[in-house]
């Protein structure tokens, strides 16, 4: 743990310790900044520390996944194409030792909240059983897009005997032992995916609680060499290249066609070589109008059904997970990367419950499992809930953050708004990042990171040359960025769909848009014109 010494006012303080945390602490610091990193948890790696149920894995590869730092890559091998969980983390240890970021983190220091002083134009941070109240200039928010996990709020929960837990809270010493266990995933997004691949292989009965179909596609796994990563390196500047030219930091980007003006033939000829690469090449390396043209889509799903039903021998489980009318526009949903998720409903030991709103939900909890509509009562020993987050804003709703007039609870609560997804008017001096109308779940998260990172760090760097104490937006300046992230993502097929992605899973939460959906090229072009033209749409003083 770092020290606790450290003086009581700071440039800046930096909240969360992940890739944001991280970029910030180290970069600000090459600055000239006095920091101070506060991070909840015991370690680095913020979602990667947390996350660590069976199965966790990357869905972004290697080499994107990764700070662009060179030195941090000089002595860093990777061994998979999509890294496991423990190897991610221990990547975040090593770039901590290569940044030597220990002695400005306090970890085990959740922020409890945060009130901007108008007299004296900076933040008083107190952070939950603190011997004092921190002073800080500016504030920078590395809590990420999925810090709050979110369980529905089942019938008779509490009544349960068994053991429950989300899959964002895992056991971190024990874990839970399922060898033999009845065991029930609710959920099958992402963690529910990679849960099922694991569980279904351990316990002596798996049921699993599907919501919505996953229309997952298949990650392509492969291992990395000594050859391969000493290739990573030496080709990075090409890499680099790319990361920051694509639509959301890839090797690859969407192909510059029109799926409309292709005949049958040469989509699916395009699909199969996509499908062939692994994954996410068949979303976003996809036709341009993939979102946008509902033929399109609609063909695209059907390639994708296809491809997954031979896949499927059980009829019954083959038709809830790949139905005819697809469930929503493919890709409207974040699609999730597979390693013979699939083939786990063709096993004696695993059974699916189509638990849809329209179909078999669950309608209560028992002292001994769940009972669905249906009047079936279901006998577990655990329940894991895969049922997501309060995604994009409740990392920071989740803190009481107090800015000139109200708390950011209370301003979002009937909707976001914010300035170039960085800034928000009312709350001066107070940045976040890979949060609300920012590129961030259509981004990856390390090119999202150092994106803002860099504008935020020479923003602070213009404040102090021109000895300036606050920066904060303007009422137009963020509506208008509020329409720009709607009117974009209004475009698209994606509005359709009742995802986290527009706030739908969770109740009373306003339908928005809370992601900006350009592309991280265009996003740059906005956020470095504002920073060019003086910082347009904010208030300096």
């Amino acid at each position: 743990m770092g020290s606790t010494t450290s003086p009581k006012f700071y440039d800046v303080i930096v909240v969360g310790a992940g890739f944001t945390g991280m970029w910030h602490l180290h970069h600000l610091k090459k600055a000239g900044f006095s920091v101070l990193l506060l991070e909840k948890g015991s370690d680095y790696g913020g979602t990667w520390y947390w996350n660590c149920y069976p199965g966790a894995r990357v869905d972004t590869e290697i080499p994107v996944y990764q700070f662009t730092d060179e030195e941090t890559m000089a002595d860093w091998n990777w061994t998979q194409r999509y890294p496991g969980r423990d190897e991610i983390f221990q990547y975040f240890k090593h770039v901590s030792r290569v940044w030597n970021l220990d002695p400005d983190v306090t970890f085990n220091s959740r922020v409890k909240s945060m009130v901007w002083d108008t007299s004296d134009k900076l933040w008083l941070v107190e952070v939950e059983n603190g011997a004092e109240v921190l002073r800080a200039q500016h504030v920078v928010m590395g809590t990420g897009f999925a810090a709050k996990p979110h369980v529905p709020d089942y019938k008779n929960l509490a009544s349960f005997r068994g053991i429950t837990t989300h899959s964002a809270s895992w056991p971190m010493d024990d874990g839970i032992d399922l060898s033999g266990k009845r065991v029930a995933v609710v959920g099958t997004g992402a963690s529910g995916v990679q849960l099922v691949q694991a569980i279904s292989k351990s316990a002596s009965n798996l049921t699993v609680f599907q919501r919505t179909p996953n229309l997952a596609l298949p990650m392509g796994q492969g291992d990395i060499n000594e050859a391969d990563n000493e290739r990573l390196k030496k080709n990075f500047a090409d890499t680099k290249q790319k990361i920051d030219s694509t639509f959301a930091g890839f090797m690859y980007d969407f192909t510059p066609l029109m799926g409309k003006d292709a005949s049958e033939q040469e989509r699916n000829e395009l699909w199969e070589q996509l499908f062939h690469r692994g994954g996410l090449h068949f979303w976003l390396g996809n036709y341009l109008d993939l979102l946008e043209d509902r033929d399109v889509n609609t063909a695209a799903y059907r390639f994708w059904r296809e491809k997954t039903l031979a896949r499927i021998t059980n009829t019954e489980a083959a038709e809830i997970l790949a139905p005819e009318v697809p469930p929503h526009p493919f890709g409207a949903k974040r699609v999730s990367l597979e390693q013979g998720y699939f083939e786990c409903f063709n096993r004696d030991n695993v059974t699916l419950v189509n638990a849809a709103r329209a179909a078999n939900p669950i309608s209560e909890f028992t002292p001994e499992g769940i009972r669905t509509r249906d009047n079936t009562e279901h006998k577990f020993d655990v329940v894991i809930f895969a049922t997501g987050f309060d995604a994009i804003t409740g990392s920071m709703t989740n803190i009481d953050i107090r800015g000139e007039e109200t708390s950011i609870r209370e301003k979002w609560a009937g909707g976001v708004y914010t300035h170039l997804g960085m800034t928000t008017n009312g709350f001066p001096n107070f940045f976040f990042v890979y949060g609300p109308h920012a590129p961030t779940a259509f981004a990856t998260g390390p090119a999202c990171t150092e994106t803002q990172g860099t504008w935020i760090v020479k923003c602070l760097e213009f404040l102090r040359s021109r000895h300036l104490r606050s920066i904060e937006p303007t009422p137009e300046a963020e509506s208008e960025w509020r329409r720009l992230a709607n009117d974009v993502t209004g475009k698209h097929l994606l509005i359709e769909c009742d995802s986290w992605y527009f706030g739908g899973n969770i109740p009373g939460k306003p339908k928005e848009a809370l992601n900006y959906t350009a592309g991280l090229p265009e996003y740059r072009r906005r956020i470095w014109s504002c920073a060019d033209s003086g910082y347009s749409g904010f208030t300096l003083q």
